[in-house]
């Protein structure tokens, strides 16, 4: 039985992830939802790889509840980091030394993906800089870049998954959608 093509997709460093299987598997890959991609190449001191690098290091000096106590950052986002890093010890700060460390897809890679992309950024995440998001939707031949704001990815946690499927969307054709009755 043959395998079918997937959506793949991905936040952030899950991005870059998503566009490195999609370039191993374009027989499998039927289409890109990316958000927030971080960087091209490698990191650097792209503001991501360098949050994660602080991170890895304040939670290695302070531990996990110090590090989180001191998150300027909005409350939604806070418990967002909250939840995800509690699930991710005893082994957060390694993991986010390999997320601050892992070379992202080069431009001449993304010049190779095919398939309808839709990408979603946040105009105003210093972290995961707006400008990223447009050099990839600029660089991917069938891409397309909706953007939204973490202040709405506040109020609204879908917000960012749907400015992903309204990219791909367009992508793939489809500028207007019926209203349901």
């Amino acid at each position: 039985m043959a395998e079918r093509p997937v959506l793949a997709g991905g936040i952030s460093l899950g991005a870059h992830l998503a566009v490195e299987w999609a370039l191993a598997n374009p027989g499998r890959c039927a289409g890109l939802l990316l958000a927030l991609p971080a960087w091209n190449g490698s990191p650097g001191d792209a503001p991501a790889a360098v949050s994660a690098r602080l991170s890895a290091q304040a939670v290695r000096e302070h531990g996990l509840d110090a590090t989180l106590a001191t998150v300027d950052a909005e409350p939604w986002l806070t418990a967002e980091l909250s939840r995800a890093w509690r699930r991710a010890e005893p082994g957060l700060a390694d993991s986010l030394d390999v997320a601050a460390t892992r070379p992202a897809p080069e431009l001449t890679d993304l010049t190779r993906i095919t398939v309808p992309t839709g990408i979603a950024g946040c105009s105003d995440d210093l972290v995961h800089p707006i400008e990223v998001a447009k050099r990839w939707a600029s660089t991917i031949s069938n891409a397309q870049l909706c953007t939204t704001t973490l202040r709405a990815l506040g109020n609204d946690r879908e917000s960012l998954g749907r400015a992903a499927v309204l990219a791909w969307l367009k992508a793939v054709g489809v500028t207007r959608m019926e209203q349901p009755i």
